[in-house]
């Protein structure tokens, strides 16, 4: 049997979807037996999205390791704190052996605000990842050097929105 090749892939761009195609992946994944981690950078840890009730009952093991996208400078340093702990636990379960797809749902925002350093995140995975593991990152302004080292990159462009004609967001659409 053909040994697999794990990607590295981005889903980055001002469009909407970047988290809603790594859930497609996600899907995909799960219906063919991987074991699969998702850790959410920015989400707060008591959201209760529909993705999160679907993982609770699929058994796929999830974490919400944020505060919410920061405004005041008490609120950016808490956040920077939760990515650097979050980026610790990813660390463990990248290198834990027992996934197939690890998800870092939102982590381009940590390496974008300078949270994390792009060049010591980068070093680290290309020292630890599993060659088998597949890495799938999401978020707006992935890094150069991320989209660099990626093996597949896809931006989501924004058209339209009906969020900019004053339409909220929708339950099992947007959340």
């Amino acid at each position: 049997m053909k040994k697999r090749k794990g990607l590295v892939i981005v889903n980055t761009g001002e469009g909407k979807g970047k988290t809603t195609a790594a859930l497609g992946v996600l899907f995909r994944a799960w219906g063919q037996g991987f074991q699969i981690c998702v850790i959410q950078f920015i989400k707060a840890e008591t959201g209760r999205w529909g993705e999160v009730k679907a993982a609770e009952k699929l058994n796929i093991e999830w974490y919400k390791t944020g505060a919410g996208f920061a405004q005041t400078p008490e609120e950016k340093a808490e956040a920077a704190a939760k990515s650097r702990e979050a980026w610790g636990l990813a660390q463990k379960k990248i290198i834990a052996g027992g996934f197939d797809l690890v998800i870092l749902d939102e982590f381009t925002y940590p390496l974008h605000y300078g949270w994390l350093s792009v060049e010591e995140v980068l070093t680290w995975l290309r020292e630890n990842k599993p060659p088998d593991l597949h890495l799938l990152i999401t978020g707006r302004d992935a890094p150069q050097a991320l989209i660099d080292y990626a093996d597949t990159v896809t931006e989501m462009r924004n058209i339209k929105h009906a969020f900019e004609r004053g339409v909220k967001a929708q339950s099992g659409i947007d959340f």
